[in-house]
């Protein structure tokens, strides 16, 4: 295999697929990205066994070939060559090491065997659908941040994507939750996505994913089976297994009899809570909210670092003591875009509602604590 290639093409394509390459491993052929040269491109394929994520790109193929070499080694030495500089990549005859040459800069890579690398992409997806990449960021945006990362309840480690009926429109669905709060989006359900199965797609395909989205073109190509998804775009493909487990019935945490409705500014009320919680306890990062008609107090207090409080004014009328965790306050009112934060709350035991005023499409619960 020899070829040359612009290292500017060769860079972005490598900030891509290396970072699906876990740092430690104990199988060496997992540390390694799978070169394939042919006509006019390169194809670049990483894998960690679960995700796997294949780029082509424009090259000047002189001799094509496959072979595989250190992913992040090779992306270290392209970061550092200079901008502007062709890089050409020659596997010597023994197919045993690689070489990489930029204006005076020549490295020797060892290479492992094609054959050693695993290959997951080659699946049968059987449902697909297009979703443009603004609304496919939006969905991930709006509940990623709710996703658990504790391993006992790995069913919570990702989204889970669904169609649902609500109202008699159909709708695609994303939640997530991680036992204290709770995010859920919905949008008009794409064409061709009616009969897909509800999916948990886990946490590290989702970070990788929206990654790749900021640079995404129009539209994304969904792909799907019961175990397997694929995401393809651009040149691009992430192929990704699923999360084999349950999703829990979400819709019984989700309040359906709160009658305490506040709506305040979420800028003014995101602000006031990072302000108050720099003096909260370092572990619970508690918050307490007092309310006492068109004013709601806000009020921290530590042991070791004294007290904080802030008023706010409010749309309400009701009275009533709460707290939260600042930092889920945080995550979930930097998510409403609009004028309007509506918070729906019961009682100071009981989960409580948090919505954009302006946007009927996200709702988030959060779990209250004791303060």
């Amino acid at each position: 295999m020899k070829l040359t290639i612009e290292r500017a093409a060769l860079m972005r394509s490598l900030n891509h697929v290396q970072s699906v390459v876990e740092r430690r491993n104990t199988i060496p052929i997992l540390s390694n990205v799978l070169f394939k040269a042919d006509g006019d491109s390169l194809s670049m394929t990483t894998t960690d066994m679960d995700l796997e994520i294949n780029e082509s790109v424009a090259a000047k193929v002189d001799r094509p070939g496959a072979t595989t070499a250190p992913a992040h080694t090779l992306h270290d030495i392209v970061r550092k060559l200079p901008d502007g500089a062709d890089v050409t990549l020659e596997v010597d005859a023994s197919g045993n090491s690689m070489t990489v040459k930029a204006g005076r800069s020549m490295f020797k890579l060892s290479c492992l065997p094609t054959s050693d690398f695993p290959e997951i992409g080659n699946a049968q997806l059987p449902s697909s659908f297009t979703i443009p990449a603004a609304e496919l960021r939006n969905l991930i945006d709006r509940t990623k941040f709710a996703m658990s990362t504790e391993e006992t309840r790995y069913y919570l480690n990702g989204i889970y994507i669904h169609a649902v009926d609500v109202n008699g429109s159909k709708v695609l669905r994303a939640v997530a939750t991680d036992g204290h709060r709770l995010a859920r989006f919905e949008m008009p359900l794409p064409d061709g996505s009616e009969g897909m199965p509800g999916v948990i797609v886990p946490r590290k395909t989702i970070n990788e994913l929206r990654k790749l989205l900021d640079e995404a073109a129009d539209a994304i190509k969904v792909s799907l089976s019961e175990s397997k998804i694929r995401f393809s775009f651009d040149h691009i493909e992430l192929t990704s297994k699923l999360i084999d487990g349950t999703f829990p019935n979400y819709e019984q945490v989700i309040p359906t009899k709160n009658d305490k409705i506040v709506e305040v500014n979420p800028k003014v009320f995101s602000n006031a809570i990072d302000r108050v919680s720099t003096i909260s306890d370092g572990k619970s990062r508690a918050v307490k909210i007092a309310l006492n008609g068109k004013v709601m107090t806000l009020s921290a207090n530590s042991p070791e670092a004294g007290s904080a409080t802030e008023d706010l004014e409010v749309n309400s009328n009701d009275n009533m003591e709460i707290g939260f965790n600042a930092r889920y306050l945080l995550d979930i009112t930097s998510q409403i875009e609009g004028d309007g934060c509506r918070i729906i709350l019961a009682d100071s035991a009981s989960p409580t509602i948090i919505q954009d005023a302006g946007d009927s499409s996200a709702l988030y619960v959060l779990m209250p604590l004791r303060v």
